[in-house]
């Protein structure tokens, strides 16, 4: 009987945490460099990776994320890439807003399609964030949702579509599908646990898993961002309910209470739990099949496996 694959991906970085929260956390492009190649090696198939400026401000700039890119592959690994046009709340992502406000900037989000990732991930979503007595703006309509799809496919990017409730996947996401902005198989990432900060979040629960996993349009797959504590328990439910795993400093700063965890750790501990389900972590071919990359009749982007040689 052939065992199930499942894709782990791993979220080394993210737009939020800071170095004087977890000393693990990389941040430079040397340093996330290297844990995603670890965590290759350990059995991540899939890398979310997010950019930081040089004093660790979150940035979407194309030649910071170029230079990671370049790095993992100059390391040989084969491992997905997958860019972030999501950002952070603090660095060139937050600008000012009349009354006090903040927002995540537009014009720099939109940066992080330019670097020659294979999938970059798509949040078609309008959230209002809670950050250091600040409230930041995510201000994704339809029009701008179109937009990222668009660059997305003309530049050879599949959409990792981000979700945070029901009513994104109902409303933007699916629209946006149905528009005939990405091809299926639909990755689609199951963000819960983050509503104490995200505004009409959802928290995790199976039961809420499974209401999200219900609605998702047809011919997709998912994988879940348990946020904080919920990682490790969401990452279970998504496997038992045929998904795949997320795991990362990104989401998720301890390996347990009380312990900060590394990026290799929680790698190690998902790709355990997997096997023990009786199943097996995808390598990054089998996870690239299951999730139709290259993407169909656009170019393959810069930094595929078959650019490996280019980048050595």
């Amino acid at each position: 009987m052939t065992r199930r694959k499942v894709i782990v991906t791993i979220a080394p970085t993210g737009g939020m945490a800071h170095k004087s929260q977890n000393p693990h956390l990389p941040t430079q492009p040397g340093e996330i460099a290297e844990d995603v190649v670890r965590c290759w090696n350990a059995g991540a198939s899939v890398a979310a990776i997010h950019a930081r400026r040089p004093d660790d401000g979150a940035t979407c700039d194309a030649d910071v994320y170029r230079d990671i890119n370049t790095r993992i592959r100059r390391a040989g690994c084969d491992i997905v890439l997958n860019n972030s046009t999501g950002g952070g709340v603090h660095g060139d992502m937050v600008r000012a807003l009349p009354g006090g406000r903040f927002e995540i900037a537009w014009e720099e989000r939109i940066k992080g399609m330019d670097a020659g990732a294979e999938m970059c991930t798509l949040d078609a979503t309008t959230l209002n964030l809670s950050f250091g007595g600040r409230e930041i703006l995510m201000d994704t309509p339809l029009s701008r949702g179109r937009e990222l799809a668009a660059g997305m496919k003309a530049r050879g990017i599949k959409p990792e579509w981000e979700v945070f409730a029901h009513t994104h996947i109902l409303q933007d996401v699916t629209t946006l599908i149905e528009e005939g902005h990405d091809e299926a198989p639909h990755f689609i990432n199951l963000v819960m646990n983050v509503h104490r900060n995200f505004q009409n979040a959802m928290p995790f629960s199976p039961r809420y898993l499974q209401q999200m996993v219900d609605v998702l349009p047809a011919n997709s797959i998912f994988c879940v961002s348990g946020i904080g504590p919920s990682q490790l328990e969401a990452n279970v439910a998504a496997l038992l309910l045929g998904g795949h795993a997320r795991v990362g400093l990104e989401d998720n700063l301890y390996y347990r209470q009380g312990e900060l965890a590394t990026n290799v750790q929680l790698t190690e501990r998902i790709v355990r739990l997997i096997r023990e389900l009786d199943m097996e972590p995808a390598t990054p071919e089998e996870a690239r099949q299951i999730m139709g990359l290259p993407r169909t009749g656009t170019p393959r982007p810069a930094f595929a496996p078959a650019a490996l040689a280019q980048a050595a």
